[in-house]
């Protein structure tokens, strides 16, 4: 499993790359703090909204603090999705958000 820190996705960002972000947490999390522009899928409803991605795009996975994301990313990854966990989630993030 591919992994970045929080900190080197926020480089990436402020580096001005165009990042397609999966955010898996529950709605009400992501209603309080996330990060800018990014794509929710609840962990819950990956399996099934996983039609809602592209296999020819790389995608970033986040979540509060690296754990569900993991399990996405894993997920994901077994489906041919290009994905990298986000270790540290959200509670490493020191970047933007809203």
């Amino acid at each position: 499993m591919k992994e970045i820190t929080a900190k080197e996705l926020e480089q990436k960002l402020t580096n001005g790359e165009t990042l397609n972000i999966l955010d898996v947490r529950e709605v009400d999390e992501v209603a309080e703090v996330k990060i800018p522009g990014i794509m929710h899928i609840p962990l819950g409803l990956v399996e099934f909204r996983m039609n809602e991605l592209s296999k020819s795009e790389p995608y970033y996975v986040v979540c509060r603090s690296g754990g569900r994301s993991g399990r996405a990313t894993q997920f994901l990854e077994s489906q041919g999705y290009d994905v990298t966990n986000v270790m540290g989630g959200m509670l490493a993030w020191e970047g933007e958000t809203r």
